[in-house]
């Protein structure tokens, strides 16, 4: 996390690793759908596998945490990327000891699109489910994540230049 900007979460063009990043698959619920992220020579971020369905799978997602942050004085999330055509999630941790993420789906394009999320439009969800707590109030963050989940089988690629507030 590049300190100098407080609005950067992350910037793959100037960090260059994918060091920080972790997948989850739904392989630890018993599927077998196979995630990965890498750079690409782009020097962007590259997430990108295959959703199965088999075993009651359907999902793989990429996460970034990153030490509490005070973002009150940001409104929204905007991500700078590239994806597939498909529907895609991005995910907040305001506090990364509860189990909840709050999300907000979004599509892709095919083609390079910047994405803004206004914090409010966030709504707390686990496992799949919507649960009934208030929406994101944006006062901090601990963790990003980016979340495929699907009902069909199929190859995804989502290519991620930077994440940062606004």
């Amino acid at each position: 996390m590049n300190t100098q900007d407080d609005s950067l979460i992350f910037d793959f063009k100037t960090e260059r690793s994918t060091s920080h990043w972790l997948v989850v698959n739904d392989g630890v619920m018993g599927g077998v759908s196979k995630g990965k992220i890498s750079i690409n020579d782009s020097g962007n971020g590259l997430f990108e596998g295959f959703v199965s369905t088999e075993n009651n799978g359907g999902f793989s997602l990429v996460k970034y945490a990153f030490s509490k942050r005070d973002v009150s004085q940001f409104t929204s999330v905007k991500l700078r990327l590239k994806g597939d055509g498909k529907l895609y999630q991005l995910r907040i941790k305001a506090d990364q000891t509860k189990s909840f993420s709050y999300i907000h789906p979004f599509q892709t394009s095919g083609a390079l699109q910047t994405i803004m999320i206004p914090f409010h439009d966030f709504f707390a969800s686990y496992r799949g489910s919507r649960l009934d707590i208030p929406n994101y109030d944006g006062k901090f963050m601990e963790e990003v994540s980016l979340f495929i989940g699907t009902e069909r089988s199929g190859d995804f690629t989502l290519e991620i230049e930077r994440i940062w507030m606004a």
